[in-house]
């Protein structure tokens, strides 16, 4: 509590100190200008409400009334420029050269995209057209025409994006391969602050971001933004930009109804709903805030894919008995079922002793029965969004703002294993200045899992608790098993060994709870409330008796963040310098997160005071600075940026990049980029300590090994699987094990260190045919080197790796300490860790994207893009799976008219990706191609500042899933009304 208070209070210092000094920079005489205009459609000349007028170079402005009039005072000095931006207009500037009379200001309509202006790229305005690096934008216009249901959803059409969903509420982009459900390696942020859930190790861009009112645009940056972001931008980034309340004043209302689950997803069809609200006011232009409140309430999307990834013919399962293949598989490891698990060894049992086919000393490994995910997820959830902010508007050139964000949220998302969100609590607090050369940002992220649980140990526990520990189920089902041979041939044959697995499991698990019983709902309850994901047994004699499964988590991010524009001081070049500190706090919960400076033995424990130890610290500092050149009349501009990022897990780091943008012949803009980037792991992946069905999942920092041994002490897991495969075939016995000693593999792991990538660009952008046709493309090449991923290895208790003992405790049967039995030696057992850790080879990909829009037609456009990502094969396996995940092409292509009638538009997407390949330690499988059209129209009622919006994703329905172990995704049809401006004069 101290340090959380020092921390506040040293960030806030800092904050008002630099906050004062620019005031008093800034400060000026107290001569105010007026400056009054009207401003019209040039095409219909009418008066055009809502449009921006803001003095460049400041951060003043207003925007016109209902009549098209604006009022603006300001210092400025003459001459000054005005600019006039709306959407769905060119943006205009005007010079004010002396006192002037009413202005008068025709706004001409831009039909076609290319003259974006994006901030994201460099962290300073610039075209699009002349970004150093590959950005795609989404306006407020295109967001609106969308076929999508909501504006997150389009972010699925923009080129180079792949959208993983994992629920209603979660969907999280991502660029350029290495896809994962929780993507750390892919920023989001709104408005600048980060919005990734900590320790829940989760974007919250969605679920915790803008509603649909409040959102003005969205950039996203494919590949590698370390130089200017730091660590974890190293896949890209997406920035959700809001709308100030300066600009966008009155009420909003948003109202959508629809419906999900038409047929084939597994659950009835069922109602959406999402309500969302927005109020904005302005005190002459001093003084504004604005409140965002938003409601969505749905039946999720079902994970219930039901095939087997652990087929009969693999080592893991029994391929010497091939009765036993297809659905009679003994080892049968769902990719939506849990406590089945047997690729991971964490729920099987070795069955021994066994006279098969008249040959003695057989074993069959036999994995739990488990539970499918859709008896242990809620199937409903729901998404409330708050947020409010307060600006003033201390002169002509600094504006301070205050901005508090909580959303509370349920859902499921997969991260080592799948994860039931519910009533989690993410708010975050933040204080802006902003100038017109500087910005000064600190902001706090406070997380609350509220009444979440991991659907693993509780599918686990499940089990145990009623079907019986490992030994006492097995004995179970070896009695069961014996009992059928006896009673069906005398003995077990190929003819009826199938039969009689099936009829063991049935007898063993006679008293296990069932989905849809009273008491299967009973015991899941009191599992999900318990905080120890341990149950009770002779290893662990003080756990509980059910075991626990609840997921409690609570951490604060502390950020702090400055940026100067030097731009008018260095004269020759532009000068961009920055720098930031970031501290997260975690509050150790026995689970996830640990105090390690407690005994081991009693990290997991409760102390007197309630707690489970001391609070961790995981802390990161950076600091940057970008110099642009132009040369040859503007024509060539230079880019040039290094960034310094420290964090006292490891040593310093130091993130270049170079970019050359030339222009030829105004339209035409050639783009050339090398940048190098790094990530530190993510919290989960660098302090976490979690017992996930007797495997235990450790973090990456070395310190983390000591009395465990894992990093220096154990096996691979592949080498261990192949061991037993052996010993199996040949007996079982210690004799067998000490003769095969050569399969095992020592692990070796090395001490983590950050990835790094080295990404090569290169890009082309052009507006043509009198600004009718946009094209845009680029390539990439990136290697990525010390690439974080998790490992299973395998650790003897007690024992030295190469000894007897340590080869013995290998074998299957000795998962647990065992005693002396016949020819066979006691053993201590094994324990077995998943470990975050850097792969050993050095991984490459590439790709390409294209994309151009064309209107063609009056306002009829046709657009569309292509990517097209791969990774080149290593010669050599590593020590884990690293998982591109990527499909090789993917396609959109849109039509629309925004107004085909007055005040009636509508707009088509087809999707299209290619099939590819998902691996994760959670499931491995292939993900089938996809092809679905979305579809909209939308009527503007003027008079009664409405819209009208009729569509659906996804419109024929077609089932598909985004990832191995996914829900399966069908259509959503939906309509939707919206009312903005209201009460504005």
């Amino acid at each position: 509590m101290q340090f959380r208070i020092r921390v506040i209070t040293q960030l806030f210092g800092c904050f008002i100190a630099l906050l004062l000094s620019s005031v008093n920079v800034y400060a000026q005489g107290n001569n105010l200008i007026l400056v009054s205009g009207h401003i019209i459609d040039n095409d219909n000349k009418q008066s055009l409400e809502g449009v921006s007028v803001h003095v460049k170079g400041t951060v003043g402005g207003t925007i016109t009334n209902a009549q098209g009039e604006f009022n603006l005072k300001t210092k400025a000095k003459y001459p000054f420029s005005l600019v006039f931006s709306s959407v769905g207009f060119q943006t205009q500037e005007f010079l004010v050269t002396g006192p002037e009379s009413k202005l008068n200001i025709a706004l001409v309509t831009q039909t076609m995209l290319g003259k974006e202006v994006v901030v994201t790229a460099s962290k300073v305005e610039e075209s699009i057209l002349r970004s150093p690096v590959a950005i795609e934008k989404l306006d407020i216009r295109s967001i609106r025409e969308s076929p999508a249901p909501g504006f997150y959803d389009a972010l699925e059409n923009m080129k180079g994006v792949q959208m993983t969903t994992s629920s209603l509420t979660f969907k999280i982009p991502n660029t350029r391969g290495f896809n994962i459900p929780s993507n750390y390696r892919f920023m989001q942020m709104v408005d600048g602050t980060d919005m990734q859930a900590a320790t829940l190790g989760v974007p919250l861009g969605n679920a915790v971001g803008p509603t649909e009112l409040d959102i003005a645009s969205v950039e996203i940056t494919p590949g590698a933004a370390s130089a200017l972001y730091g660590m974890n931008a190293i896949n890209g980034m997406s920035n959700l930009l809001t709308k100030s309340p300066f600009l966008y004043q009155g009420l909003s209302i948003y109202q959508k109804t629809g419906f999900n689950h038409t047929g084939g997803t597994g659950r009835e069809l069922s109602n959406l709903t999402e309500t969302s609200i927005r109020y904005a006011k302005a005190f002459n232009n001093k003084w504004a805030f604005k409140i965002n409140a938003s409601y969505l309430r749905g039946t999720d999307w079902l994970s219930d894919t039901r095939l087997d990834q652990n087929p009969n013919n693999l080592k893991t399962a029994n391929p010497s008995f091939p009765e036993l293949n297809g659905s009679n598989n003994a080892v049968f490891d769902g990719w939506n079922k849990y406590g089945d698990d047997a690729l991971a060894g964490s729920n099987t049992v070795s069955v021994t002793g066994l006279t098969i086919n008249g040959q003695t000393n057989q074993t069959l490994t036999v994995a739990r029965t488990g539970y499918w995910e859709k008896d242990l997820v809620n199937p409903t959830v729901d998404n409330l969004k708050f947020d409010a902010a307060l600006h003033y508007r201390l002169n002509d050139r600094v504006e301070l703002s205050y901005t508090y964000r909580v959303g509370k949220m349920d859902g499921v998302f997969q991260r080592g294993n799948k994860i039931q969100l519910d009533n989690v609590v993410v708010q975050n607090h933040k204080l802006d200045i902003k100038g017109s050369n500087f910005l000064i940002r600190s902001y706090m992220s406070i997380e609350d899992s509220g009444d979440s649980y991991n659907v693993k140990p509780l599918a686990d526990n499940l089990d145990l608790a009623s079907g019986g520990s490992g030994s006492v189920w097995s004995a179970k089902f070896k009695t069961a098993l014996n009992a059928y041979a006896t009673a069906n041939g005398g003995s077990l044959t190929s003819e009826n060994l199938a039969a009689a697995t099936q009829y063991a499991r049935q007898a063993a698990d006679a008293s296990r709870v069932e989905p849809g019983t009273k008491a299967f709902d009973d015991l899941k309850n009191i599992i999900r409330r318990t905080n120890n994901w341990d149950i009770k047994s002779a290893q662990i004699p003080d756990a509980p008796e059910t075991g626990g499964a609840a997921l409690v988590q609570n951490s604060r991010l502390y950020h702090t963040e400055a940026q100067w524009d030097l731009s008018e001081k260095t004269k020759v070049f532009d000068l961009l310098i920055g720098g930031d500190a970031r501290v997260y706090e975690i509050i150790p919960d026995g689970n996830s997160f640990v105090d390690f400076d407690r005994p081991i033995e009693e990290r997991n424990k409760q102390k007197e005071d309630g707690s489970y130890g001391d609070n961790v610290y995981y802390k990161k500092f950076g600091a940057f600075t970008q110099v642009t050149k132009t040369l040859f009349d503007d024509k060539l501009k230079l880019f040039g940026s290094v960034r310094f990022d420290y964090n006292p897990e490891f040593d310093p780091k130091f993130t270049p990049r170079l970019a050359a943008v030339y222009t030829l012949k105004e339209n035409h803009n050639f783009r050339f980029t090398f940048q190098e980037g790094y990530r530190f792991p993510a919290l989960f992946e660098a302090l976490s300590y979690v017992n996930n069905g007797r495997v235990k999942r450790v973090g990456s920092l070395s310190y983390i090994n000591e009395g465990l041994g894992y990093l220096d002490n154990s096996y691979t897991q592949t080498s261990v699987v192949n061991f037993n495969a052996a010993v199996k075939a040949a007996g079982n016995t210690d004799a067998a094990a000490l003769a095969n000693r050569a399969l095992l593999q020592v692990a070796n792991l090395p001490k983590a260190r950050p990835e790094r990538i080295v990404s090569f660009e290169a890009g082309y952008k052009s507006i043509l045919l009198n600004n009718k046709l946009v094209l845009d493309i680029d390539a990439y090449m990136n290697e990525y080197d010390g690439f974080l991923g998790q490992v299973q290895v395998f650790v003897p208790k007690g024992e030295t790796l190469g000894s007897d003992a340590a080869v013995i405790a290998m074998i299957d049967r000795n998962r647990d300490a065992t005693t002396a039995s016949g020819a066979n030696a006691a053993s201590k057992g094994q324990d077995r860790y998943r470990v975050y850790t850097n792969a050993k080879n050095t991984y490459h990909n590439y790709g390409s994207a294209f994309s151009t829009t064309y209107n063609f037609y009056k306002k009829y456009t046709v657009a569309g893009n292509v990517s097209f990502n791969k990774m080149k094969a290593n010669e050599t396996s590593d020590i884990f799976v690293t998982g591109f995940n990527t499909p090789e092409w993917s396609a959109n292509v849109s039509f629309g008219n925004r107004e085909i009638v007055k005040n009636l538009g509508f707009s088509i997407v087809y999707r299209w990706q290619q099939s590819f390949l998902w691996e994760s330690p959670l499931v491995t499988g292939e993900v089938a191609a996809v092809n679905t059209f979305d579809a909209q129209t939308s009527f503007r009622i003027p008079e009664s500042k409405a819209t009208i919006k009729v569509g659906a994703s996804n419109i024929f329905n077609k089932k598909y899933i985004q990832y191995a172990g996914g829900p399966t995704l069908g259509g959503l049809y939906y309509a939707a009304i919206t009312f903005d401006g209201l009460l504005t004069k």
